[in-house]
C-alpha cells in the first residue's frame, strides 16, 4: 500500500456528529473527498440534510439521522439506524458540543450541566454506541473534537464550564484508547484552537482582535484546515497512533 492510499476512506463508513454546520460541516466534506459514506447526525435536520446532500453530489452515500447527543436513546437509535443502512460503522466524529460564557459565581445549574451533557456526556454516548459495532467488526476509529481550551485557560473570555469540559474529552479519549486498544478501536482527538466560524457565532470583533494578538501565526483557522488532520485520524495513516491529542491552533498555547 503506497503512503497516499493509506489517506483513502474509500468504502468506509463513518459518522459525524454535529454534522450539519460549523466544523462538522467541514470534516464531512473531507470525509467524503476522502471516500467515506456517512451519516450526519445532527440535532437540526434542515442543516444536517443539506449537508447530506453536498455529501452525495462528491458522489458517496449519506444519511441525515436528527440526533440529541445528549440523549442516550437517540444515539443508540443513531447507531442502529445507521448499521441498518450501511451494515457497519469503521469511525465516527465526535464534534457536536458547546460553550457558554459568563463569571463563574453567576453561572447557573442549567448552563453548566448543558456543556456536560453536549460535550461529556454525549461526547461518551456515542464512543459507546459506536465501539459495540466496531468490537463486532474487529475494529474502527473514535474521533474526539477536543479543544485547546483543555490545555489551558482561555482570556479575555470567562468559559469554565468549557474548559473542564474539553478537559474531560482528552482524559476520556486516553481512557478509552488505552481501554479499547486489544479491541483494535483506536481513540484519538483534535484540539483546535480559535477558528473562524466564531466570526459568526460570537459576533465580537474586539475580543477576536485579542485572540489574534496572542496567536503566533495572527489569525484565526478555517474549519477547512481541520479536514485533512480528521482523515488522518480516520485513516490507516495514523494505524500506530492511539490515545494522542492533534492541537491545532496557530501556535497559542506555546506561549
Amino acid at each position: 500500500m503506497s503512503v497516499m492510499d493509506r489517506f483513502s476512506l474509500a468504502g468506509q463508513v463513518g459518522i459525524v456528529t454535529g454534522g450539519g454546520q460549523g466544523l462538522g460541516r467541514a470534516f464531512c466534506r473531507a470525509f467524503a473527498e476522502a471516500g467515506a459514506d456517512l451519516v450526519v447526525a445532527e440535532i437540526n435536520p434542515d442543516t444536517g440534510s443539506q449537508v447530506a446532500e453536498e455529501v452525495r453530489n462528491l458522489g458517496r452515500r449519506a444519511l441525515c439521522i436528527p440526533t440529541d447527543v445528549a440523549s442516550k436513546a437517540s444515539v443508540e437509535a443513531m447507531v442502529k439506524q445507521t448499521l441498518a443502512e450501511f451494515g457497519r460503522v469503521d469511525f465516527i466524529m465526535n464534534n457536536a458540543g458547546t460553550n457558554v460564557w459568563g463569571n463563574a459565581e453567576d453561572l447557573s445549574e442549567e448552563a453548566w450541566r448543558k456543556v456536560f451533557a453536549l460535550n461529556v456526556d454525549g461526547l461518551f454516548y456515542c464512543c459507546q454506541a459506536a465501539a459495540r459495532p466496531m468490537m463486532a467488526q474487529g475494529g474502527g476509529r473514535i474521533i474526539n473534537i477536543a479543544s485547546m481550551s483543555g490545555l489551558i485557560v482561555n482570556r479575555p473570555q470567562a468559559q469554565t464550564p468549557y474548559n473542564t469540559a474539553k478537559a474531560a474529552v482528552i482524559h476520556l479519549t486516553k481512557s478509552l484508547a488505552a481501554e479499547w486498544a486489544p479491541h483494535n478501536i483506536r481513540v484519538n482527538a483534535i484540539a483546535p484552537g480559535y477558528m473562524s466560524n466564531v466570526y459568526q457565532k460570537f459576533g465580537r470583533p474586539e475580543v477576536i482582535a485579542q485572540w489574534q494578538e496572542h496567536i503566533p501565526m495572527k489569525r484565526l483557522g478555517d474549519p477547512d484546515e481541520l479536514g485533512p488532520a480528521a482523515v488522518f485520524l480516520a485513516s490507516e495513516a495514523s494505524s500506530y497512533m492511539t490515545g494522542a491529542v492533534l492541537v491545532m491552533d496557530g501556535g497559542y498555547t506555546i506561549w
